[in-house]
């Protein structure tokens, strides 16, 4: 298992114009954030989104966080990458993803996310139409998706703060069963949930740091599959 450093500060990016330089996008990517972070704020008042204590420093904690894994994604020369994004929640990291991806022409990324919550889900399609960026939302479970679903072969399977990484293989199987990595946001607890997948699985694993949190890693995982 190989690690790769990310060096940023914690907590360095925490405004629209600092995620700006950091990240080297347009105008019209922070216009299209901007929208999502005044929608987020909104929408928290009646629906529980994200933790409260996270609400003054979006930019950072969901913004930048999310936006960290969109170098590490394997961009194809002619054909857009099919992401799923499993457990969406408010869009992290998926609907961020997606954000980013539209001020490339043409659009690198095919966005799926797969959300239960029926209210988190008219969350994300506001902030799709409100930022004018295509997404696919699934308002399902990941169990109903994997068995109903008609998209092309997915080549991502991301997710944020949803499960361990055992059982996030699991509920990705049907993705990774033809030859799909898988790109997660985790903690502090990493090497443990490394350990323990691998007594079900193969695969390999690049751990990163985390630009946002200093306990946190990204894994980015490939060859994945389960043992006999």
């Amino acid at each position: 298992m190989k690690d790769r450093d990310q060096q940023a500060e914690q907590g360095a990016v925490q405004t629209a114009a600092a995620f700006q330089q950091e990240f080297k996008v347009s105008r019209e990517t922070i216009e299209r954030l901007q929208i999502y972070h005044d929608l987020l704020l909104k929408w928290q008042k009646v629906q529980n989104l994200v933790a409260p204590n996270t609400l003054s420093d979006v930019w950072s904690r969901h913004f930048t966080d999310s936006a960290q894994i969109y170098s590490l994604l394997p961009f194809k020369v002619k054909k857009p990458l099919t992401v799923i994004d499993m457990g969406a929640g408010a869009g992290f990291p998926g609907l961020v993803l997606a954000i980013l991806a539209a001020e490339t022409t043409p659009n690198p990324l095919n966005m799926h996310l797969i959300e239960a919550n029926g209210r988190k889900c008219a969350f994300l399609r506001d902030v799709a139409r409100q930022t004018g960026v295509h997404v696919d939302i699934h308002n399902c479970r990941i169990e109903t998706f994997a068995i109903e679903s008609t998209i092309p072969p997915i080549d991502v399977v991301t997710a944020r703060a949803l499960k361990p990484l055992s059982i996030l293989l699991s509920l990705g199987e049907f993705a990774f069963s033809n030859e799909a990595m898988g790109l997660f946001l985790k903690g502090q607890s990493l090497d443990g949930e490394l350990a323990d997948a691998e007594k079900a699985w193969s695969f390999e694993a690049v751990v990163s740091k985390s630009m946002t949190d200093p306990s946190g890693r990204i894994v980015s995982l490939s060859k994945i599959k389960q043992r006999s």
